[in-house]
């Protein structure tokens, strides 16, 4: 475990001269240089999209071959990763196993810090193992990979897990807020936005919480795309499981076909999924045609309807 002083060189602990005095400001002077500070986070995010882009393309190879995607990470770290990894399944309709996260301390820290758990290596490269990374129930090995998510770059439960993936020739993606840290030199792949100082010394939930989440939606995204679950920008993999989402189920295949609203709607109702109410309407043909093109490519809508154009 690192000194005390080995923490205070990190960037994350680091004092912001431009808010040591942000107690005594007007309230919306306060808001004025909160909003500052955050709209730093962009341009960090932003110089850090080539190896983003390395992690995606990456990840939707090992997708195609039956991996996963697992996220480590303790206290704010943690819950960002069990956020992006819970909103996947509703929005791509892809099984919950996909993308699984894993947080220090286990689901009770979603709610109730437990800072404690982030110190053991042991316990992070345990809870891994016991989550069945890289192995499915009959114990074949399979393609996953691990994010670990650390904004100071070096928590230990991070580090452990970590080293246990690349241990078992996983691929390995480090997503960190600092330069130069112990996760980055434990993945394959390094993806470190650099937020500075926070706007309260060393409360990592604010610029490095935003970056972080930037990050994890982009790869999650990406990885989508690139696996056909976008058609253009439709959520096509969607499915209409309540009245909200059915009028969006509508909408997209309006949007994708041209055809009114109660059209669709009826063929929705006969093809059941937005897929292969998509290609009926397309390529006019009935619903087990569609579906078998479907299969055929892989369920990806734009490599069907542009091999057929």
């Amino acid at each position: 475990m690192e000194t005390k002083s080995t923490l205070a060189n990190l960037a994350t602990e680091a004092r912001n001269p431009r808010t040591e005095h942000i107690d005594e400001l007007p309230t919306l002077d306060m808001l004025r240089l909160i909003n500052e500070e955050d709209a730093k986070v962009a341009a960090a995010v932003a110089a850090v999209l080539p190896e983003v882009a390395k992690a995606i393309d990456a990840i939707a190879q090992r997708f195609i071959s039956g991996g996963r995607l697992f996220y480590v990470g303790a206290g704010t770290s943690g819950r960002l990763g069990v956020l992006d990894a819970s909103e996947c399944p509703p929005t791509f309709s892809v099984p919950p196993t996909l993308f699984h996260a894993i947080i220090a301390g286990g689901d009770t820290a979603l709610r109730r810090s437990s800072e404690q758990s982030e110190d053991s290596p042991e316990q992070g490269a345990a809870d891994l193992a016991n989550a069945g990374f890289a192995h499915s129930p009959d114990g074949t090995a399979i393609p996953d990979t691990l994010i670990g998510i650390a904004a100071s770059g070096r928590t230990p439960y991070v580090l452990g897990a970590l080293a246990h993936a690349r241990n078992i020739g996983a691929l390995t993606i480090a997503l960190t807020c600092v330069q130069n840290s112990q996760v980055a030199a434990t993945a394959d792949i390094s993806i470190a936005p650099i937020t500075g100082p926070e706007i309260l010394t060393g409360s990592t939930r604010m610029k490095a919480g935003t970056a972080t989440k930037l990050v994890l939606n982009m790869i999650s995204t990406g990885v989508m795309i690139r696996t056909g679950a976008v058609y253009g920008n439709l959520m096509v993999n969607m499915q209409a499981s309540n009245v909200k989402l059915v009028d969006r189920a509508q909408r997209i295949i309006m949007a994708a076909t041209g055809i009114d609203q109660p059209s669709a709607a009826a063929l929705l109702e006969i093809a059941c999924t937005i897929k292969t109410a998509i290609v009926m309407q397309k390529l006019s043909i009935d619903r087990p045609a569609a579906e078998a093109e479907l299969k055929a490519h892989h369920g990806n809508l734009s490599a069907l309807l542009n091999r057929k154009s």
